[in-house]
């Protein structure tokens, strides 16, 4: 087969690979899509993968071509959840398998989905219903995590109550911070302020049907005083991070009210430092920090999880805006360099690259 492998750091080829045979609790995938993250780019050019050489990607879907296991899934196209727990550590033997203390992963720690096959544990497949889409299938991760971040702090039950007083800021808006910001209007949230700085997410926010002075521009507006402005000087009741700067640490910190919610969500791109008045700030205003990490997911058979929860809203779907108008370039597998030096160098204006 073909595929995109990972020798070292900065040496990415196309070129041709033995096509992996599947053992009795894996499936053979035909890769059909796999988006580009933004993980994938220090993956690829600054800090390498576990284990190279490695075929990288891990935001894949696809249709089951071989599967002893479960015979009945051949023929299906499937999501595919990139963690591979241990299923034996205490976290995933109470059922957070998101946290498993020895997990593998698809596209970081064995291969994953820059090719046009791969093989992956029938655990982590999830039957697709013909509604959803082959680029929205290969979606469901990141939006799954953008879930899971929402979820970790209860927005996503009894939303309808809350959707009239809960103040809600997403800094941040690549692909992550762009799904928080969809399935929080999916959900009816009306008070969802947006801190961005390019002009593709601005256009994404309104298609998806928010009002333009929903989104501060922090190249023209200082965030703290947009976000003093949007709520009447109460400042936050939610804020979520989706950046992993300490400076944008910091902006959360000041732009919550009393006993406000910092979601973090953002990878850190490098060592964190909080100031005094900062870490003051927590303190004398009761803060609660939060961190989130990957998504829920509790195999083939499992049920009420993150990608469960993504994939009854994407069959039900009821706003005009679709997930897959995120997609601003396409393109093959023997282009992926393309697109990874697009996202490295930011030479054009980008929110998911997919590879077809």
């Amino acid at each position: 087969m073909k595929a995109q492998i990972l020798y070292g750091i900065g040496n990415i080829k196309y070129t041709e690979a033995e096509k992996p045979v599947p053992n009795e609790e894996q499936a053979l995938i035909k890769v059909t899509r796999c988006g580009i993250c933004g993980s994938d780019v220090p993956r690829v050019f600054k800090t390498g993968a576990h284990n190279m050489p490695l075929i990288p990607g891990h935001e894949m879907t696809g249709t089951v071509e071989e599967c002893k296991a479960r015979p009945e899934i051949v023929g299906k196209r499937v999501g595919i959840f990139p963690l591979i727990p241990c299923k034996k550590c205490p976290q995933c033997l109470s059922g957070h398998y998101e946290m498993c203390e020895n997990y593998n992963y698809l596209g970081s720690r064995c291969d994953g989905g820059f090719a046009e096959y791969l093989v992956a544990p029938v655990w982590n497949l999830l039957p697709l219903p013909d509604e959803i889409s082959d680029d929205e299938a290969a979606m469901l991760e990141p939006m799954a995590v953008a879930v899971h971040a929402i979820r970790q702090v209860g927005l996503l039950d009894n939303s309808t109550a809350k959707a009239a007083d809960s103040n809600i800021v997403v800094c941040g808006l690549g692909t992550i911070g762009l799904f928080v910001a969809m399935f929080l209007k999916n959900a009816g949230y009306r008070n969802v302020f947006c801190i961005g700085n390019k002009d593709v997410q601005l256009e994404k926010l309104l298609a998806m049907g928010y009002e333009p002075d929903h989104f501060c521009d922090v190249r023209r507006r200082e965030p703290e005083d947009y976000v003093l402005e949007k709520t009447d000087g109460k400042r936050a009741d939610v804020y979520f991070e989706c950046i992993g700067r300490s400076e944008s640490y910091e902006q959360a910190v000041k732009c919550v009210g009393p006993l406000g919610r910092v979601m973090l969500v953002g990878n850190p791109a490098s060592d964190m430092e909080l100031t005094r008045q900062t870490y003051w700030q927590i303190l004398r205003n009761q803060l609660t920090l939060k961190g989130t990490w990957n998504s829920g997911f509790s195999g083939i058979d499992g049920s009420d999880d993150d990608w469960r929860y993504v994939l009854e809203r994407l069959t039900n779907w009821k706003m005009d805006f679709r997930p897959s108008e995120l997609i601003t370039h396409r393109i093959g597998l023997e282009h992926l360099q393309d697109g990874l030096d697009i996202m490295r160098r930011k030479s054009e204006e980008y929110v998911k690259i997919m590879v077809n």
